[in-house]
Order: structure tokens, then sequence, then C-alpha cells
């Protein structure tokens, strides 16, 4: 597989799951008064915008016509 076709096969793949995995975030809020601590963990997740994903996509079906011209 030549440079320009993998990295346009890379390309595709992160486009793909950048529309479908969702990014997990974990975040520690918390008051400490004297010894004493209260806190509080929220989590959630956050997918990455449309844009990225298709964007990722486009530029992995560019590399891959690309790569498959100069080849043939």
């Amino acid at each position: 597989m030549k440079g320009l076709t993998l990295v346009g096969a890379l390309l595709l793949v992160l486009g793909l799951l950048a529309l479908a995995v969702p990014i997990p975030h974990k975040e520690d809020h918390g008051v400490k008064i004297g010894d004493a601590k209260i806190g509080i963990q929220t989590e959630h997740t956050d997918r990455l915008p449309p844009a990225v994903g298709g964007l990722l996509i486009v530029g992995g079906v560019i590399a891959l016509v690309a790569g498959s011209r100069k080849a043939g």
C-alpha cells in the first residue's frame, strides 16, 4: 500500500470515528474549608463537530483518489 493511500485510509477511518464515537470528559469540582473537603465529580460526553468529521472524510477520499491515480 502506497503512503498516500495509507494516509487517505487513515483519514477516512478517523473521520468516521469522529462522527460516531463520543469523547468522555471528567471534571472534579471541590471546596476545601479547613480540614474538610467537599467535592463533586461530573462526567459527560461530547462529540466533535460534524464539520471536523466531514473534513477528515473528504480529505481521506481525496488522498485515496490521488494515491490510486499516482499508482496507476
